[in-house]
């Protein structure tokens, strides 16, 4: 029964502890390049402001394509008139007396012709659209590029933690030997003080590698606008493959194809086109505008009540003659309105009225406001050429030290490789002499320095090699993977 108990408890420990590392492991995000790239994508808050303008842009853009519809208005307008008044559904004035007047209009208009304006406008619009497209290209190509230069530096800075781990592990090694033939008195406390300090120096590297590393993951938690506080395992590629890198490039072919894809040139050569528009919208102010309006109206007015509704004969007395001394009265049949109720609606429709017409308005003299517009827009139009040659030259310039970086930081890695193996064999040999006691102590701690700064040295020209090699990959606008 015992028995039966504590393989029971031993069963609950066992499943209780895979339970608590597969919540560690779901606790942890494991972030590869492509996943660091794709989530800075979708959270960065630059890129979304970016996508704010770019949809503004697009409104403005359909806008300028729907000023070319007509337009279509109506109003309507009610007034209490007092004192001495116009009718206007009699042209009549009328005094002493109130009178409610209602005005109802319906009009459109549709512009025919504005100097090429509207059209020119849309055109700019449009572009201008493109400008923000690619002012979004470029925010992201950014972005990613800072993404991987963080990605390597968490690289870098593993590949050292790992190997200030190595280091303190050889240390502690040296030490406890040291320990040992101090006590047994073939080695001076001396020897002993220099085992511990080289154990010190180890544990300041692991240190000094640990921070660099955690603040690493934290600006790569920035551009991802991840909070601080998330637990995240950084994918580590397979160093073979981070190794195999392009480092030959030829300098004209970069620099043709840097100039078709720059986000950066592409950009100004799409505000260059927007101002270069803005050249023919301004010119336009010099052109008459043409433009066709109609409306339709009424009036309504409380003044008259009553509408005639026709006409009865009745025989009525005109007058009196005198025949023969006795006044006799004279009869005429005349005709007589018949009037019956006004109503509203017959007001309004008897009032209704109709109108159709062009409107020319030709600019004569405007103070030179569109000589002044024309003249901006043709200094805005040059001011962008010159942002455009100087985006060029600027990309000509980087893309040159890029190259040279890139070939420098090929040297660099192939000399600190070659430095690295020669300490790795000087040490291999100290330290078998070392063990046999055929070499002392400060130049076993020596070698082992120079072996340890060696590593470090190696492992930062690796991956400089490879951040230089992707900035080339940047700018010829091919993907950045590792």
């Amino acid at each position: 029964m015992r028995q039966l108990i504590s393989i029971l408890k031993k069963a609950a420990l066992s499943t209780c502890a895979v339970l608590l590392l597969a919540f560690t492991a779901n606790a942890q995000q494991v972030i590869s390049l492509q996943k660091a790239v794709d989530l800075a994508l979708q959270n960065n808050l630059s890129i979304k402001q970016s996508a704010n303008i770019e949809s503004l842009d697009a409104a403005t853009y359909q806008q300028s394509k729907n000023n070319q519809l007509p337009s279509l208005n109506g109003s309507v307008s009610a007034s209490d008139n007092f004192g001495r008044a116009l009718d206007v559904t009699t042209y009549q004035y009328t005094s002493n007396k109130s009178v409610i007047a209602v005005n109802p209009t319906v009009s459109a208009q549709i512009m025919l012709f504005q100097g090429g304006q509207l059209r020119n406008q849309i055109i700019q619009n449009k572009l201008q659209l493109e400008t923000d497209k690619s002012a979004t290209a470029k925010a992201k190509n950014d972005l990613i590029l800072n993404v991987v230069v963080q990605y390597l530096s968490i690289l870098t800075n593993m590949d050292l933690v790992t190997a200030a781990k190595q280091q303190i592990d050889i240390a502690n090694l040296t030490l406890d030997r040291t320990e040992k033939t101090v006590k047994a008195g073939n080695q001076t406390m001396a020897d002993l003080s220099q085992a511990k300090a080289t154990l010190s120096t180890a544990q300041l590297n692991l240190t000094t590698a640990q921070n660099q590393l955690d603040l690493a993951i934290l600006v790569l938690k920035q551009y991802m606008e991840m909070p601080a506080s998330t637990e995240i395992t950084v994918e580590k590629p397979d160093i073979s493959k981070i190794t195999d890198i392009r480092t030959s490039y030829s300098a004209d072919e970069v620099l043709n194809t840097a100039l078709g894809v720059n986000p950066d040139v592409k950009l100004a050569l799409a505000q260059q086109a927007v101002t270069e528009q803005g050249i023919k919208i301004a010119k336009g102010g010099f052109y008459p505008t043409l433009s066709m309006f109609g409306s339709l109206s009424s009036n309504y007015s409380n003044s008259n009540n009553q509408k005639l509704i026709g006409s009865t004969s009745a025989t009525v007395p005109v007058g009196t003659v005198n025949i023969g001394g006795v006044d006799q009265t004279v009869y005429s049949t005349v005709n007589q309105g018949m009037y019956g109720p006004y109503s509203f609606g017959s007001k309004l429709s008897d009032n209704f009225t109709q109108a159709i017409g062009l409107s020319l308005q030709i600019p004569i003299f405007n103070r030179f406001n569109a000589h002044t517009n024309v003249k901006k827009a043709q200094i805005n139009y040059e001011n962008a050429r010159v942002s455009t040659e100087i985006a060029k030259r600027n990309l000509t310039k980087t893309i040159m030290q890029a190259l040279l970086d890139l070939r420098a930081a090929e040297k660099q890695y192939q000399s600190n490789q070659q430095t690295y193996q020669a300490n790795k064999e000087a040490f291999r040999v100290i330290k078998l002499r070392y063990e046999q006691g055929l070499e002392n102590s400060l130049n076993f701690n020596t070698s082992q320095t120079n072996l340890n700064k060696s590593e470090f040295d190696m492992i930062q020209a690796r991956y400089n090699m490879i951040f230089r090699s992707k900035v080339i990959d940047y700018y010829i606008g091919n993907p950045i993977v590792l």
